[in-house]
Order: C-alpha cells, then sequence, then structure tokens
C-alpha cells in the first residue's frame, strides 16, 4: 500500500481529506469536535475522524475493513487514512424498521461465524495495544474463551476501577468470583467469532438503503455473545425482531440468556473506568447475576 503524501502543520479535516483521497473539498460541516462531514468535488460526501492517538486511528482502520471483509453487515468504506486522520464514506441515514432490524440479526450472525484467528487475535494489520471508546484495550490471541475474557477483558479494568476509588477492594472481589468461575459459567465451548466489540446502539447506523451499518468498532476475536449482550445493555430499535433474525440464521447455544450478564460485564467495567461509580455498581449487579445463574 502505497503512503499517504505527508500532512501539513495545522491540518484540518478538509485538507486532511483531499490529501488521503486524492480530490479536491468543495464543503465541510462539523459534526462534533473530532467528526466532520466534508463533500468531494465529484459530489461524494465522507466522514473525517481525527484521532489524537495514532493507535486508535489505525486500529479502527483496521477493524473496518476486516469487519467489511466478511461482506455480511453494511460497513463504511475507508478511503484513507494516517496516523491522525480516518476518512470513511457517510452513510445517508434512513430510519429502523422490524425488517431492517431482523436483516441486521442475520448478518450480525453471518458476521460473526466468519470467525476469527484466536479469542483476543486483531484484525489483520490491527495493534495489539488498541481501543474500546477512549479506553485502551489490548488483543492479545488465547485458544479458550474463559480464560482470556478473565485475563484480557474483566480484570485489567476491575484493576484499575478499584485503583481509581470507583470499586471497593471487597466489591471488587465479587468480580474476581465470576472469574475464578468462567470455565464454568460460559456454556458450551464456541469457535472465536469475528466481533465488533463496541456493539452499543450510537454505533449502529439505520441506513436509506434499509439495512443496518456498524461504525466505530473495536474488532476482535471473541465470544458472539458478547455482542449481543452488549446490544441490549444500551437498547436497540425492535431488538426483539434483531434477536429473532440473529437466532433464524445461527441459533444461540441453550442458555445464552442466562449468561447476558456474564457478557456485559466488560463493557460495565470500561463503562465505569470511563465515567465513575454508577457504572461500577451496574457492574457489581451484573457479577452477582452471573453468579447466581
Amino acid at each position: 500500500m502505497t503512503a499517504p503524501p505527508a500532512p501539513r502543520p495545522g491540518e484540518g479535516p478538509g485538507a486532511a481529506a483531499a490529501r488521503l483521497t486524492g480530490r479536491p473539498v468543495t464543503g465541510e460541516r462539523p459534526v462534533s469536535a473530532a467528526l466532520t462531514e466534508v463533500t468531494l468535488d465529484d459530489g461524494h460526501v465522507v466522514m473525517v475522524k481525527h484521532g489524537e492517538d495514532p493507535g486508535t486511528v489505525r486500529a479502527e482502520a483496521a477493524g473496518l475493513r476486516w469487519l467489511a471483509e466478511a461482506g455480511t453487515v453494511g460497513i463504511p468504506a475507508v478511503r484513507g487514512h494516517d496516523p491522525h486522520w480516518l476518512v470513511t464514506d457517510r452513510v445517508p441515514a434512513g430510519r429502523p424498521s422490524t425488517e431492517a432490524a431482523a436483516r441486521f440479526g442475520r448478518d450480525l450472525a453471518a458476521l460473526h461465524a466468519r470467525g476469527a484467528l484466536a479469542f483476543g487475535a486483531p484484525p489483520p494489520d490491527g495493534p495489539a495495544d488498541a481501543y474500546i471508546g477512549l479506553a485502551p484495550m489490548r488483543n492479545v490471541p488465547v485458544p479458550d474463551w474463559p480464560s482470556w475474557y478473565a485475563e484480557h477483558r474483566v480484570l485489567p479494568y476491575l484493576r484499575r476501577a478499584v485503583d481509581d476509588g470507583v470499586l471497593r477492594r471487597a466489591e471488587a472481589s465479587v468480580i474476581e468470583r465470576v472469574c475464578d468461575r468462567l470455565p464454568d459459567l460460559a456454556g458450551p465451548a464456541e469457535p472465536p467469532a469475528r466481533l465488533h466489540g463496541d456493539l452499543w446502539n450510537g454505533n449502529v447506523l439505520w441506513g436509506a438503503d434499509g439495512q443496518a451499518w456498524l461504525i466505530d468498532p473495536a474488532a476482535h476475536g471473541g465470544h458472539r455473545e458478547t455482542d449481543l449482550a452488549m446490544l441490549q445493555l444500551f437498547g436497540c430499535p425492535h431488538l426483539d425482531r434483531v434477536l429473532d433474525g440473529y437466532q433464524e440464521a445461527a441459533p444461540l447455544a441453550d442458555g445464552w440468556t442466562d449468561r447476558v450478564s456474564l457478557h456485559q460485564l466488560f463493557p460495565l467495567l470500561v463503562h465505569a473506568v470511563l465515567f465513575g461509580r454508577g457504572y461500577g455498581v451496574q457492574a457489581l449487579q451484573a457479577a452477582r447475576a452471573a453468579l447466581a445463574d
């Protein structure tokens, strides 16, 4: 792959888009502090995202390409990136419908089925030191899901939550018991799935073409129930139809509903580290529910 031209000092999103796509820019519209909608001279509209840490941009670009390679769920094409800028296609907005939700469930099942080399495996060309939102997330391949989930997903964030005073030491022991019992709580063994990895409602866009599109991945090899648990944690339009579509395409193992709280433990701890004790309390509740099931 040919390296993009070097950025200029003080470069903005429009200049970055022109440099990375090779096309002049005719318009810009800020969406947020880090995201800008840019119109190219051919009428094509792209989203230009700025990242302070080069690892975040590299990880997101690699994740988008890996998910798109599966040819299942809609994924915006990556038009260019460098250590601080990511340019992707814009998704024309539509509205969620029961038909789109059922299709999303089927497409998500197909994405998961494309698999990964191992639990914790990063996307090809993706860094081991990646991110979920603003939190560091290390991708380390491990053969079995229970030990990987405990060591590389739950415990790092639990330790930080305790160090930051978000959770008390006695409370952390409840979550540690979940980790100790993971081989018994995890359900039937499954092969590593190709996960989006940060599948909350804000990262699901309902397109004008009648399908769901996924953005902002924290992609890696993991357990397919984790994506579904995160989708349930923060809500999703027509969630029952999403789950029905998924089950129609790739039925989940018996007892999967009892394991939802187990898989929600990771994103809740991430949110506890980023946003405080309220999420820490929810993580503690999820741990107790997992131990009770």
